[in-house]
């Protein structure tokens, strides 16, 4: 089983500010109130029967989150050529998507409040229902995100939330609350992490003060960085990517975590949902407006949610992916193994979905910078 790393990382500050415009000039506001995107001049020629032999499809990507040998699938269930290109973050992808020029993708994976503004700013194809019948197998669940409800502009790939991950034999009581990371007891003293990308920085802070993980009010923000800055010296560092080895070796006890990423099949491991409740972040598929090979790229995202390939995720990445036929599918020693796995979609729904705040994102990228600078 491989397991690889890649950050769900938010705009850096100056990505925000560009995209923020590009959202506003489309009158992009919440996402209950986000519209549905314009279809292409040639979506009307959309033919479910095309002949894909014609078509290409060129993707993008985080390393390591597809199957190494997805071309080659492709190839032999579709007999369309794929390419895959990668992003290592969400910001990397956007920046090229949002420059203006030609960027020859068909498709890419991206976060769903990235999904959200690309949408905003009209970048996006709708998604076309009859040239993806394998829509059929997600979870109902997975159709009422609040950043795109009836899966309008993207379809979601992975799905899952953020707790704490923590050592059972080195701390005296087990974790319950974000006040346990942000102010640990006396043995997690400076061997706790919280994670350094920007709403993901927040989040503990936000939940403990009883806020939405989506607030714009810069009181609450001012409260919010407060607390983060009363946190700081006890933690030992902010950190994404290898919280799981620093647990697996003592360095740490408790870590802020995605889900997948707290190391449970270790026997001293565990991971809990603070009692104040936590999010819930998808990562998604989009078609791009730009896109040449249309059919194609809904051909690719069709086969992607066949259960025998979308369960490749789970297994291979330990995120829980919304589709029912894969999950019910995946190796029940898997699942018991690796306890995040066995949430279920109304488990997931009671986290808050991060949505794209359009100008306000600047708020949090301020935030997380005069936090981690001082």
């Amino acid at each position: 089983m491989s397991r690889t790393r890649y950050t769900r990382r938010l705009p850096a500050a100056a990505l925000a500010a560009g995209l923020a415009l590009a959202v506003s000039a489309c009158g992009g506001e919440a996402a209950d109130t986000a519209a549905a995107p314009a279809a292409s001049a040639s979506s009307a020629q959309l033919n479910p029967n095309a002949d894909l032999s014609k078509q290409s499809v060129t993707i993008s990507v985080w390393a390591g989150y597809t199957p190494t040998d997805l071309p080659q699938r492709i190839k032999d269930n579709l007999k369309t050529t794929l390419k895959v290109t990668e992003h290592a973050t969400n910001e990397d992808i956007m920046a090229k998507l949002t420059a203006g020029a030609d960027t020859g993708l068909d498709v890419a994976f991206v976060s769903g409040q990235y999904a959200q503004a690309l949408n905003e700013a009209g970048l996006l194809e709708p998604i076309h229902p009859e040239l993806i019948p394998n829509l059929a197998n997600l979870y109902p669940e997975a159709k009422e995100l609040s950043y795109d409800k009836g899966n309008v502009f993207s379809v979601p790939y992975t799905w899952g939330t953020t707790g704490i991950c923590y050592r059972t034999d080195l701390v005296n009581t087990p974790p319950t609350s974000w006040n346990d990371i942000l102010n640990p007891p006396a043995e997690a003293l400076k061997k706790v992490t919280m994670m350094t990308t920007e709403r993901w920085l927040a989040l503990p802070a936000i939940k403990a003060l009883g806020y939405s993980v989506n607030t714009r009010s810069d009181e609450e923000l001012a409260k919010v960085k407060a607390k983060l800055e009363e946190a700081k010296p006890k933690l030992l560092k902010y950190e994404d990517v290898t919280f799981g080895d620093m647990l697996k070796s003592g360095e740490i006890v408790m870590a802020e975590a995605w889900d997948g990423w707290c190391p449970t099949t270790e026997k001293n491991i565990k991971f809990v949902i603070p009692k104040e409740g936590s999010d819930l972040w998808v990562d998604t598929m989009v078609v791009l407006k730009s896109s040449k090979n249309k059919e194609a790229g809904h051909a690719f995202i069709n086969y992607i949610l066949d259960p025998k390939v979308h369960g490749w995720a789970a297994e291979n990445i330990l995120y829980k992916v919304p589709n029912k036929a894969a999950m019910d599918a995946m190796d029940p020693k898997l699942k018991a193994d690796n306890a995040p796995l066995q949430m279920t979609p109304s488990d997931l729904l009671k986290g808050e979905s991060i949505i794209d705040l359009g100008e306000d994102s600047v708020k949090f990228g301020r935030l997380s910078t005069e936090v981690t600078a001082k």
